[in-house]
């Protein structure tokens, strides 16, 4: 009776593969949230130098580099599900293998940098797969409300792993939080390797190089998509130097330690399945315009360590920020999903995400010794005055001021038709080309 009534609140859950999905969403982030806090306090445990867990997060962050674009052309030619999967054992290994090394012994600087480039190979190449394979599962009219639900499970997976984590690290130390992200990202495998999606049909076989170059001018032919990847490659450089490298050397030094980090952590994730609740029912009229605005609004973080707000209030900026970055989160989703067409959408979303974090390495080399130079709070000041700018000028362009909810509605009816006329002629073509053969 439960179910039932609840499928017909959210029709999106009689699918059996999103149900499949929603469960390797769940588990997968809280898996990870014990990363999150591990990584950090394993770093400072075995150095005690903020420049090199600069050295260790920017590793983290560099495979992006290379293989995102890899993966966005994977997961357009195989089935997205695999390749989450395969992304998935990458990052079991670098942060399991961690784990162990932390709890034997004394792990040095080359190994720490090594499997935390393992983490973020897979890190890289789950993006744009994971971007691909929603759409498959979900018609575009439940878009929207499986992005958010998909979202919320991501967030409350986020969110007890991150406390969890926090009273781990505090408890045990952080060897065995790094432990249990390892096994519990081993255990995604098997609800994803259910999903029933299949390849996108390809009408033609290419290289490479050749499906990088389309996926790039489909991108670059979008001015709202590449000014809005643009601000936020400025603004995730700021953010990640100056609040996830930083904000643990602050949390230490006046917040209280690993828990106080988990709690901010966790109150972020409280705020953003607010803001995937919200979503079910909200959508703004100009959905870019949001976006960029919503992005501003992300200096907040470092603000608030910068000025060493007390713990409460700190969480409480992240549980507002977080309201608004989900919210910002899944109008960006749908609107790739509806204006990009699925072919092509992978290859896009890896362009999208390199173009989002190339600069986080950068951000993260470089906030460990500046700030050991001008001191933590200045260098977290600058990293709101960058925010602030890149914000401003995202909204120069009037295709990000202009871009109307009911505007991307109609180009999705357009894509979906055009895709299904290219599905029919992809058919009809089969059997001359059986004859032509028998001929």
């Amino acid at each position: 009776m439960f179910a039932r009534a609840l499928v017909r609140r959210f029709p999106v859950l009689a699918s059996r593969d999103f149900r499949l999905l929603f469960a390797e969403r769940l588990l997968a982030p809280a898996a990870f949230g014990f990363s999150l806090v591990g990584v950090s306090f394993a770093v400072l445990q075995e150095t005690g130098s903020t420049a090199e867990l600069s050295y260790v997060l920017a590793a983290q962050i560099a495979p992006a580099l290379i293989f995102t674009l890899i993966g966005g052309v994977v997961a357009d030619r195989l089935r997205p599900q695999r390749v989450i999967a395969a992304a998935n054992l990458m990052i079991a290994l670098g942060e399991g293998t961690f784990g162990i090394l932390v709890l034997a012994g004394h792990p040095v600087l080359w190994q720490m940098i090594l499997l935390e480039a393992v983490t973020g190979t897979g890190m890289a190449i789950f993006y744009p797969a994971s971007q691909a394979l929603l759409p498959r599962v979900i018609s575009a009219d439940l878009l929207q409300q499986a992005s958010a639900l998909s979202r919320m499970a991501m967030n409350a997976g986020q969110m007890g792993g991150a406390v969890a984590a926090g009273l781990c690290v505090a408890a045990v130390g952080p060897g065995w939080a790094l432990a249990a992200c390892g096994l519990g990202m081993i255990a995604t495998v098997p609800p994803l390797l259910r999903i029933t999606v299949v390849a996108v049909r390809r009408t033609h076989h290419s290289g490479m190089l050749t499906d990088l170059r389309d996926g790039w001018s489909e991108f670059r032919s979008h001015t709202w998509l590449w000014a809005i990847v643009a601000q936020f490659g400025v603004i995730l450089m700021a953010w990640y130097g100056s609040f996830q490298v930083l904000g643990p050397v602050v949390a230490k030094a006046g917040l209280g330690g690993p828990a106080a980090w988990g709690a901010i952590a966790a109150a972020e994730s409280v705020g953003l399945i607010v803001g995937g609740l919200v979503s079910l029912r909200f959508t703004p009229r100009r959905p870019m315009l949001f976006v960029a605005g919503i992005g501003g609004l992300i200096a907040v973080s470092p603000l608030s360590l910068a000025m060493l707000w007390p713990l409460p209030m700190v969480c409480m900026a992240s549980f507002g920020l977080g309201i608004s970055m989900e919210m910002m989160m899944i109008q960006w989703t749908v609107a790739l999903a509806r204006l990009i067409p699925p072919e092509r959408l992978a290859r896009v979303s890896s362009y999208d995400v390199l173009g989002s974090v190339m600069a986080m390495p950068a951000g993260a080399l470089v906030a460990g010794p500046l700030a050991a130079v001008i001191g933590v709070s200045v260098t977290q000041y600058g990293a709101v005055a960058l925010i602030v700018v890149a914000t401003a000028l995202a909204l120069i362009p009037r295709d990000v001021r202009a871009l109307r909810s009911d505007e991307m509605l109609r180009r999705a009816g357009e894509l979906a038709r055009a895709a299904q006329s290219a599905g029919q002629a992809t058919s009809s073509a089969a059997p001359m080309k059986a004859d032509h053969r028998a001929a």
